[in-house]
């Protein structure tokens, strides 16, 4: 679904504070910054700016931001130690942290997540994968491209690989890119760049009503050619890229503090030589279960910003609003815009993007079905976006929701509506993440 319409207006207008064409052209010709985060507080305590880089870290300060579950040995009278392995270990269908994503490295140790405890901001909350050096046609010859692999189109593929099978990206038709293989297994893109020299500046509404910002521009750009879906010899691949096209050594940050003028805002660390990039995970919830996730492009400019991702206009081509049909691309995320933010991260009813936009952490964002859940995953999520009521804020009705058919069940009884009261349901958006563990 297109979100512009053809007088240049947006359908986002009345919701979202979209970066227009000539922001976005100028925005490109700025050098982008070196710092990781760069946040200013004003004197009402609302965030003014939020720089470039990955922002607070998934491992965070409280219970509102933090997600990593608890020693199962919580109120008991013995000691973890005695306590079996969880199930998930021998079956990943069942109960406990389940790494999805084989091919990372975690500096959480998440088949250990129930038998340990996890202090805050300690480690991190990041993801080591292979770094893979193609190569991109362009006008002026080939250039590097820098990429990643999280999910596969193919079982067999994403076994290989260490990476998600989602059945569903078989059907991202043209919204996908397309790419040969070399004979070293690295793709060479047909076309596609992504220019990562904005600077990402996300401003708060108002302290009152955060959302929609005030001002969101997002720290990454793909041309219309560019997509993280990529075709290559019948599979396709998400695939997104991570750096610009440059050669090795000017992306060479093994120890951290990357230039964000030329790397992906969620890049912790990325090592050319060794081909490794670390990237910062993000908290969200799958059918009520904590998992993991990385964010690396959207179709919209705002989403881009906020979530700290690269805006790529060409997955506007994806058909929202079909979830499971069978030609559908999607599943759904599910996104509050008016949750609950008092109290900021010491409070565990916290979610929603006016808490993101407020305090700077993420918004602890509802899944649909990922893998080991269900089996109608994909890395392409349809963004439906809802608003509570007043009426359901006065009764006190407000509260993290980290489930689909829980959120569904009140968006049926009237509690939640589309944003602004529109009716409830695909917002236009879509954002591609890949889901990178289960926590339990």
């Amino acid at each position: 679904m297109d979100l512009v319409r053809s007088d240049g207006g947006s359908l986002l207008w009345k919701t979202m504070a979209c970066v227009s064409a000539m922001t976005l052209a100028s925005v490109m010709l700025l050098p982008g910054a070196a710092s990781a985060q760069e946040r200013e507080e004003g004197g009402d305590g609302r965030l003014l700016r939020a720089g470039n880089g990955p922002g607070p870290a998934a491992n965070g300060p409280g219970p509102g931001c933090n997600i990593i579950p608890p020693p199962a040995s919580i109120g008991t009278k013995v000691d973890i130690s005695q306590f079996p392995p969880p199930d998930s270990l021998t079956n990943p269908d069942l109960a406990g942290p389940v790494q999805l994503l084989k091919s990372g490295k975690f500096d959480i140790p998440i088949e250990q997540l129930t038998t340990i405890n996890v202090l805050a901001g300690n480690p991190r909350g990041t993801i080591t994968l292979p770094l893979y050096k193609g190569a991109v046609n362009t006008p002026s010859g080939l250039k590097p491209a820098w990429y990643i692999i999280l999910d596969a189109g193919d079982q067999a593929e994403a076994e290989r690989l260490g990476v998600n099978f989602s059945k569903k990206l078989h059907n991202a038709g043209d919204a996908a890119r397309t790419a040969t293989r070399r004979n070293d297994g690295t793709f060479l893109f047909d076309s596609g760049l992504v220019d990562f020299r904005p600077n990402r500046e996300v401003v708060a509404g108002s302290q009152e009503k955060p959302f929609p910002p005030s001002v969101a521009q997002p720290g990454s750009v793909g041309d219309e050619d560019y997509s993280p879906l990529v075709l290559v010899d019948g599979i396709i691949y998400d695939a997104p890229v991570v750096a610009a096209a440059v050669d090795d050594a000017f992306i060479n940050f093994p120890n951290g503090n990357p230039n964000y003028g030329l790397v992906h805002d969620q890049v912790v660390a990325i090592d050319p030589a060794k081909r490794t990039v670390t990237l910062s995970l993000i908290n969200g919830y799958s059918f009520g279960k904590p998992v993991f996730y990385i964010s690396t492009e959207s179709s919209d400019p705002t989403v881009s910003a906020i979530e700290g991702n690269t805006f790529a206009p060409r997955l506007r081509r994806i058909e929202t609003g079909v979830d499971d049909i069978s030609r559908s691309a999607v599943e759904r995320i599910f996104i509050a815009t008016n949750g609950e933010t008092k109290g900021g991260c010491q409070n565990p009813q916290r979610q929603g993007l006016g808490a993101a936009l407020l305090d700077g952490h993420r918004p602890n964002n509802t899944f649909g079905g990922i893998p080991t859940t269900a089996t109608d995953y994909s890395p392409v999520w349809d963004a439906n976006v809802y608003e509570w009521t007043e009426e359901a804020i006065e009764k006190g009705y407000r509260g993290l929701l980290t489930e689909e058919f829980r959120i569904l069940k009140l968006a049926r009884d009237g509690y939640i509506t589309g944003p602004g009261g529109a009716p409830y349901g695909s917002f236009g958006p879509v954002i591609v993440c890949g889901v990178a563990a289960r926590l339990n």
